[in-house]
């Protein structure tokens, strides 16, 4: 059975400008929404999100406790947004579920093992990241793991109906036959050609091609 994850939280009042003076506390914004959810806005304490995002992810349930509320809500996480420099935590979205109904959500691709084919020369391409599921909130898988061991050749692919996961449980929103992993011969860099000289451009002389033509036209002239 699955460890239950669990994470406090504070009903928030401050909003806009204000919400750097609660990460200066080590807290961080957040919202709660879901279906026939109405949204909430929340604090939590930057540390304790870290160590149970670290665990849960975006597939795993976490139980979480608002304040003095009766019972915990059963949330999913949706969004974190982080700052592009500092990659201080700045807000997280947090979608709430109906543990008995079937919702969408998108699945990690990993990749273990090694390709015989990358031995031959080849490069192994990751051409899907991720994958869009259906199933109940707490079957959704924690990724889908795919050994490149398989990809033998040169043009060998694997494709979404070669990945191992309980068929029963989840249903993968995309085509049986799509392709998420190659193996291919790399791209050769093909030399650049010297541009053609365009008429008036200076050569190699510092001299334009029209003042050579009036030089000769005058030469010719004086002779």
């Amino acid at each position: 059975m699955a460890v239950k994850l669990n994470l406090n939280a504070q009903k928030r009042e401050v909003f806009g400008r204000k919400v750097k003076n609660l990460r200066k506390e080590g807290k961080v914004p957040a919202n709660i929404y879901g279906t026939k959810v109405k949204s909430q806005a929340i604090t939590l304490d930057i540390t304790e999100f870290k160590q149970v995002f670290k665990e849960a992810g975006e597939t795993t349930i976490i139980n979480i406790q608002i304040d003095d509320e009766k019972e915990t809500r059963p949330i999913l996480v949706h969004e974190v947004q982080v700052h592009p420099v500092d990659r201080q935590v700045l807000h997280i979205d947090l979608r709430q579920v109906d543990l008995k109904q079937k919702i969408k959500a998108f699945v990690g691709i990993e990749l273990m093992g090694e390709s015989p084919a990358q031995a031959l020369g080849g490069v192994v391409i990751t051409l899907k990241d991720e994958l869009e599921v259906e199933a109940l909130p707490t079957d959704l898988p924690e990724n889908f793991t795919i050994d490149i061991s398989k990809l033998k050749e040169i043009g060998d692919t694997i494709l979404v109906k070669d990945l191992e996961y309980d068929k029963e449980k989840v249903q993968i929103l995309a085509e049986a036959d799509e392709a998420l992993v190659k193996a291919e011969e790399p791209q050769k860099e093909e030399p650049e050609e010297a541009p053609a000289p365009v008429e008036g451009e200076a050569t190699a002389e510092g001299e334009t091609t029209e003042t050579k033509e009036e030089k000769t036209e005058e030469a010719a002239k004086e002779a």
